[in-house]
């Protein structure tokens, strides 16, 4: 006696215990014929008393032992019945457990349920059966085995028959988790017996049982099976990938609830690496799927299959953007996730970007933070990926750790696409800085909604016309951007300030005197992106709704170390009221709420306003450079003027830009266009941009801004 080699050597045995099952019943047939010898075409018509009075009678005190044949065939039954067993258990030893086996275990089946199993496998692995089974249910339309069918074979007395009859209940084993299905005999009239309605196997479970670990068909385009051996993908932070082992090892253990962990974070992808990491230490496989995916029709059935599969492949469950299921339209869903979590007691991982709050469920969720890299373990990650493709790994690490604060798969992501880059250009050029700069701007690309655009930074110190000082206070700010891993991290200044290590800046003096050019300038020298949020898309009349917008764009801004630029700040930083009635008590939350994300988050944020009286005085004491534009004087407006005409611009012999810097005391914002009328006007005029052109646009300037025109010389 020894081991099965594969399932197909067990399924054969499978098979010849069907065949010696189904010769026991047929004898049993054949003296029922004889009793009964009408042809099979009036036995489809005609009951006779005879029929009845042994339909009767049949099961109760059958003689198992009345003919020798059926005495063979009964102990040819229960030696090979025998020898099954006993190949099992070697096969459990040495590790070689067939699937039907494995099923068995993994379903808590009966060895009744697992005979049921074998029963509707054989037509799906040879024809003989379906005209064995029409033979054996006397109709030769009936193919496929019935409830009745597979009790006649595998029940010895009637009494059994009833006892196993639960095991085809909607609750049982086999229906519960879908192995079998019931479906109806479109030749029965309706409301015929339950034991009349087939039992037909799932393609999954036969495809199982043949020896397959592709995923279920009905799955295809909703989950991923992520193995052990698989690509590893970045690897996490240690110290939170340890974290993570020791919590799910813990919940893993005997005796203890199923293990629910939420991850939640700006970074997906960085989550889902943590979850492959833990698995992979756990020695499980990773059946993954978007929870947005099955909130359409027919979800609960689809969440119901993800299990099973995760069951079969001996793995846990992986749902992404698990706050989906938190919208009170999905709440059925999520009933039904804790329903199924109940069901196969499976280690399920939920990711997504925001604290889990559904609330009192039954789903015991334990939820845990996963922040973006802190700067050590960002430049250990982009020296990790910027070695194989420059030398130059160690000296740009920390740089664009500083420049750049991205994810972990967004940093590996943003080397390969600079590399693929530079391949495009010929491939003989070395990878540059600015090769990989560009290409994390490209990975940080925003969605931060309807309420914030991005706004191309081409403006550098040059086209900024301000005092010294307030240059100078600029070029603070750029320091305190690209030393802040020295200052925080490295002479650990980080844990003495606790929260708030963010930059915030406000810029505030008359409209058009260059806080919008100063942001940019800032954006364009540090080199990330710059968003300029429009405040009528945050404000909103719905109470809490302001508060999810600004949380969105903090969170997705966080992913990419963007400078957030709130224009008119006053609007929505402005000073907090006495309470008077409901509207003041919500908007101070607003104000307030507006003041812990700043502080949480670890980026630039820009805020401009012309009237800083109007600014809270909670939100200046947290600011850490305040920036006054002053409006500009002649001097200023002269080298406004030079800055904003191109040296290629045909200009008149009568433009002085002194005259016209003392003539015209309007803001930088102005000059651009009267500058650029004027030079529309000389193009309409096909000649160089002269005084005349210069000052008509300068007119219609000063009617739009409501100043009084004097008219000049």
């Amino acid at each position: 006696m020894t081991a099965y080699q594969d399932t197909f050597e067990h399924l054969a045995d499978e098979l010849r215990r069907l065949d010696l099952l189904i010769a026991l019943r047929l004898r049993t047939a054949d003296l029922h014929d004889e009793a009964f010898p009408h042809s099979q075409l009036d036995r489809t018509v005609y009951i006779s008393r005879q029929e009845v009075d042994r339909l009767l009678t049949d099961g109760f005190d059958a003689d198992a032992d009345a003919d020798s044949g059926t005495a063979a065939d009964a102990l040819a039954l229960k030696l090979l019945s025998t020898e099954i067993d006993t190949r099992l258990q070697d096969s459990a030893r040495a590790g070689t457990e067939p699937p039907l086996s494995v099923l068995g275990r993994l379903f808590g089946l009966s060895p009744v349920e697992r005979a049921a199993v074998v029963v509707c496998l054989a037509p799906e692995l040879r024809r003989k059966y379906d005209r064995l089974y029409a033979y054996l249910q006397d109709d030769i339309t009936r193919r496929r085995p019935s409830v009745d069918l597979v009790l006649e074979l595998l029940c010895t007395s009637e009494r059994e028959r009833w006892i196993r009859g639960g095991a085809f209940a909607a609750g049982a084993p086999l229906l519960r988790y879908g192995i079998l299905r019931v479906v109806d005999d479109p030749h029965s009239p309706s409301g015929s017996s339950d034991l009349a309605r087939f039992l037909v196997l799932d393609p999954r479970i036969r495809a199982y049982l043949l020896g397959s670990a592709e995923p279920d068909d009905r799955l295809l385009g909703h989950v991923v099976v992520h193995r052990p051996t698989g690509p590893s993908g970045t690897e996490p932070d240690p110290a939170l990938a340890d974290l993570l082992l020791r919590t799910a090892a813990h919940h893993l253990r005997p005796g203890r609830p199923p293990l629910v962990l939420h991850l939640y974070g700006p970074d997906g992808d960085g989550q889902f690496d943590l979850v492959r990491h833990t698995v992979r230490q756990l020695g499980l496989t990773v059946v993954g799927a978007d929870a947005a995916t099955l909130t359409g029709p027919g979800g609960a059935a689809l969440l119901q299959l993800v299990f099973r599969e995760a069951l079969l492949q001996g793995a846990a469950v992986h749902l992404a953007h698990a706050e989906t299921l938190l919208r009170e339209e999905h709440r059925a869903l999520l009933g039904a996730l804790a329903e199924e979590v109940g069901h196969y007691g499976l280690p399920l991982f939920l990711t997504g970007v925001s604290h889990w709050t559904a609330g009192p469920t039954p789903l015991p969720v334990h939820s845990l933070e996963v922040p973006l890299p802190d700067g050590v373990h960002s430049i250990a990650l982009w020296r990790e990926q910027l070695a194989p493709h420059t030398e130059r790994a160690e000296e740009w690490a920390g740089e664009l750790a500083v420049r750049h604060r991205l994810p972990a798969s967004r940093i590996a992501a943003a080397v390969r696409g600079a590399d693929h880059e530079r391949l495009t250009r010929g491939g003989s050029a070395p990878l540059t800085l600015e090769d990989v700069s560009a290409a994390c701007r490209r990975e940080a690309q925003h969605s931060l909604g309807p309420a914030a655009g991005r706004v191309r930074a081409r403006r550098g110190w040059d086209d900024l016309v301000l005092p010294a000082d307030r240059l100078t206070q600029l070029g603070d700010i750029c320091d305190q951007v690209r030393f802040r891993q020295r200052v925080l991290h490295d002479w650990g200044f980080g844990p003495r300030l606790g929260h708030g290590t963010g930059l915030s800046v406000l810029f505030s003096g008359p409209p058009g005197t260059g806080k919008t050019m100063a942001a940019e300038v800032l954006a364009h020298e540090l080199d990330v992106d710059l968003y300029k949020i429009d405040l009528s898309g945050v404000v909103s009349k719905y109470i809490g709704e302001t508060e999810k917008n600004l949380a969105r764009i903090f969170a997705e801004a966080s992913t990419g170390n963007a400078i957030l630029f709130f224009d008119e700040a006053d609007a929505l930083f402005g000073k907090r009221t006495e309470v008077t009635d409901a509207h003041d008590r919500y908007a101070n939350i607003e104000t307030s709420y507006l003041l812990q994300r700043i502080e949480e988050y670890e980026g630039v944020v820009v805020l401009a306003t012309n009237l800083r009286q109007n600014i809270d005085d909670a939100f200046t004491r947290r600011i850490r450079f305040v920036v006054e534009f002053p409006f500009p004087d002649a001097d200023d407006r002269r080298r406004i003027w030079r800055t904003l005409l191109p040296p290629s611009a045909p200009l008149a012999p009568d433009v002085d830009l002194a005259v016209l810097a003392r003539e015209l005391p309007v803001t930088g914002a102005n000059i651009r266009n009267i500058v650029l009328q004027a030079a529309f006007l000389a193009a309409a005029d096909g000649t160089a941009i002269g005084r005349p052109h210069i000052l008509r646009g300068a007119r219609r300037e000063f009617e739009k801004i409501g100043k009084l025109w004097a008219e000049t010389g």
